[in-house]
């Protein structure tokens, strides 16, 4: 006869930790926007309109938005399969998003075997040197942006 044994506490929480959706608060700054932008252009695509101008003005600048709709269109295209994004008012990140908010992370530290840990395994290999320049765009871009102090 098998013997059941009970879940520790530590596995407890740990199963309870990955049943709970991230939310978008706990993205960085720079990850957060442009989820939000991601959402922003899916919607936009939905109803055959150019995103760039409401970007712009969400961002702050057109050229931060143009760098957000390449940065999208460059993981669209080395996605695996359509990228899942939640409506713009939620606050819960999908996993695509919290992927995504990673790369975003990894790129502002500069940090490509980061970057390339987060996807390995996701997107093919001969495809995340295009992501890596698409995301580091967006940071550069953002970063130009910036007022300064």
């Amino acid at each position: 006869m098998p013997h059941k044994t009970t879940p520790s506490a530590a596995r407890r929480s740990t199963i309870a930790r990955l049943a709970e959706p991230p939310q978008i608060s706990g993205l960085s700054p720079q990850a957060a926007r442009f989820v939000y932008s991601l959402r922003l252009i899916a919607l936009h695509d939905r109803a055959w309109r150019d995103p760039v101008p409401e970007l712009a003005v969400r961002l702050g600048s057109v050229e931060v938005a143009a760098r957000a709709l390449a940065l999208s269109q460059a993981i669209s295209s080395c996605w695996p399969e359509a990228v899942h994004v939640s409506r713009f008012c939620c606050q819960l990140l999908s996993h695509d998003e919290m992927t995504i908010g990673s790369l975003i992370d990894c790129a502002v530290r500069c940090d490509r075997p980061g970057f390339e840990g987060a996807i390995a395994g996701l997107v093919r290999p001969d495809r995340v040197h295009r992501m890596w320049e698409a995301v580091l765009g967006l940071v550069a871009a953002e970063a130009n942006a910036a007022p300064s102090s």
